[in-house]
């Protein structure tokens, strides 16, 4: 069977508070960096699937996600897969 990579990228949904993002926003003018804004902290996700083929790698990889990967409620997710 054939071996898919998976990346997933994780991220807040729009207007759901992110903190970790608002804490590095924060704290960057004092490293210098003034002309930053907007800082979104998400996650990332690598993890190779044995499936018959591209399609149902993608669909097993969305279904880890809407059970375990990311939180629905409050996040979005991508997957890609090669």
């Amino acid at each position: 069977m054939p071996v898919f990579h998976a990346h997933v990228e994780v991220t807040h949904l729009p207007g759901i508070a992110d903190p970790a993002g608002a804490t590095v926003e924060r704290a960057l003018p004092a490293l210098g960096y003034t002309n930053v804004s907007q800082v979104h902290i998400g996650k990332t996700i690598r993890l190779d699937v044995d499936a018959p083929d591209a399609e149902a790698a993608h669909a097993q990889v969305k279904e880890m996600c809407e059970r375990l990967l990311a939180n629905p409620v409050i996040e979005a997710y991508e997957v890609t897969i090669t």
